[in-house]
């Protein structure tokens, strides 16, 4: 009756998800039986006897998903569908519209549109919100709705979005160019090269080397290599790029695990370009994964000034295994580590706090490793710079305001409302500064503030116990916050207008417009350019 036919494959799918994620950790087979019998007999008595129609393959999905939940957020479950359109997107055979977007409580949000790519040549901008997609409402999709953007190449998509609140239509052409993962790289006028890599996608390495080639022809005095804001990618396209400056044979990376059979270590495979030309690396809290093992190291193996903030702290290396009835599980099987043995992963999701949030290894923790030239680094999660630029957003409040939608709302608020020529003399004015004060006090930003949610919970215990003159105290707190949180933002002015200038930049001249306007204005490489013009700084640095 409500017992479908696909239910015993999901039986078979949830044991041996169980099974191999505990076998990773222990051999106890008495307790895994155990508990896989307690589920079985659990899910089909369910099944079987709630009072209501149930949907065997929606509750085994939700109990898949909370069971990973408990581990890391990298964990997860694909099921045949899921699996099946990874496979077409990533065969070639689907492209998509040459931007990148948010999906998020059933909205699709474009983040950022790729100069001359489709979204762009069709005139879509960032923040524009995508309402219908071949006139099905984005809405009614659901999760689905990304795949409906992505077709065959040079096929059309029909797309109704909004922006400003008012609707238009709009037809994309497909294309088949992806965007570049070196989107801008340039010798300076002082004789220093300049690499921005964005991705680590397929082609990064050979970007970078093209680039790096065409620099060494016209004798750069030093490299800079921006790794900012760069997520990751793929490894072993980190690991070629490192190779690029350092001898064949080389380890770069190792990984570690429970299981002898996952450790493994990359090391280098061919001749360098250039084991001399001095170079300067940048990164900040948004590098992670394949820019930290880069940055990583480089440092490790004083090769390389890193400079910057420190790192995200992404270290951990994920395994797809197949399940049975085509899904697929991607499993944590280890950590990386650096050449000197430093582990990049910063937060410990097997100890968390109350709240349920991982915690991050305390500063008087760490521990110290020694570099080729006998340096001390330390660990504790992602690479901590060689010098360190402003402050490192130690503060938990102006970390959730960069994190947070308010950035990128208040960027798309401004290109909306202000022209801009060129980016040579643009820098936020204190009015601007000011509206963006402003903006961070409005509601919905202030919906997951736990210091605010907690105002609230007490304020409806008081007024259901019946002190009502009690609301008056309460909104004097509230006051009293938002003004911390003002005093806050002022304190870490040019640590925010930073990222809003180049956000905003990005708005009107894309991120080549963005990486272009850092080389003019940014600190961070104008003390990487100073550190590659004086020698005995750098050398000094490095030993």
């Amino acid at each position: 009756m409500k017992f479908h036919l696909n239910k015993r494959s999901l039986f078979i799918g949830m044991l041996a998800v169980i099974f191999l994620f505990t076998t990773a950790y222990k051999n106890d087979y008495f307790e895994i039986a155990k508990q896989l019998d307690i589920f079985t007999t659990l899910f089909k008595e369910v099944n079987m006897n709630y009072v209501d129609e149930t949907n065997p393959a929606e509750l085994m999905q939700k109990s898949v998903k909370h069971m990973l939940k408990e581990l890391d957020p990298y964990t997860s479950y694909m099921n045949e569908q899921d699996v099946e359109k990874a496979r077409i997107y990533q065969s070639g055979a689907y492209v998509g519209i040459g931007a990148s977007i948010n999906s998020q409580k059933n909205k699709l949000v474009i983040v950022e549109v790729y100069k001359n790519l489709a979204a762009d040549k069709a005139g879509l901008k960032s923040g524009d919100e995508i309402i219908k997609i071949e006139g099905l409402e984005v809405s009614a999709l659901k999760e689905s709705a990304t795949q409906f953007l992505n077709g065959k190449k040079n096929t059309n998509v029909a797309l109704t979005y909004r922006r400003n609140g008012e609707d238009k239509e709009i037809v994309v052409t497909r294309g088949d160019i992806t965007p570049k993962a070196v989107p801008v790289s340039k010798l300076l006028e002082n004789g220093v090269g300049y690499i921005a890599l964005d991705r680590f996608s397929k082609t990064a390495s050979s970007e970078v080397k093209s680039a790096l080639k065409l620099m060494l022809i016209d004798e750069a005095k030093g490299i800079i290599l921006d790794l900012r804001n760069n997520p990751g990618g793929l490894l072993h396209e980190a690991v070629k790029i490192v190779n690029l400056f350092v001898p064949k044979g080389q380890l770069v990376v190792s990984t570690k695990s429970n299981i002898e059979t996952y450790n493994q270590t990359f090391v280098t495979k061919d001749q360098p370009l250039s084991l001399d030309i001095p170079l300067v690396i940048l990164i900040n809290q948004k590098s992670a994964s394949a820019s930290e093992i880069v940055a990583g190291a480089l440092q490790d193996l004083d090769r390389a000034v890193i400079v910057g903030k420190r790192s995200f702290g992404k270290g951990l290396v994920q395994k797809p295994t197949k399940l049975p009835y085509g899904s697929q599980l991607k499993v944590t099987i280890s950590r990386y580590y650096t050449p000197s043995g430093r582990c990049i992963q910063a937060l410990n999701y097997r100890n968390r706090k109350e709240d349920g949030s991982a915690i991050r290894v305390k500063e008087n923790e760490y521990k110290a490793f020694k570099t080729k030239n006998r340096r001390t680094v330390y660990d504790g999660g992602g690479i901590n710079p060689d010098i360190v630029i402003g402050s490192e957003f130690s503060n938990k409040y102006i970390e959730s305001v960069l994190n947070s939608s308010m950035v990128f709302d208040y960027s798309n608020h401004y290109y909306h409302n202000n022209t801009l020529d060129s980016f040579e003399e643009f820098h936020l004015s204190t009015k601007d500064f000011e509206e963006f004060k402003e903006l961070s006090l409005e509601e919905k930003y202030n919906a997951d503030d736990k210091i605010q949610s907690e105002i609230n919970q007490l304020k409806k215990v008081t007024n259901k116990e019946g002190f009502i003159e009690m609301d008056a105290s309460f909104d004097v707190l509230k006051t009293a916050l938002h003004q911390s949180k003002l005093k806050l933002i002022d304190e870490f002015k040019n640590e925010i207008v930073q990222v809003l200038e180049g956000e905003i930049i990005k708005r009107y001249f894309y991120r080549e417009g963005m990486y272009a306007y850092f080389i003019a204005t940014n600190e961070d490489v104008f003390e990487a350019q100073e550190i590659l013009n004086d020698q005995n700084k750098y050398q000094k640095i490095l030993k």
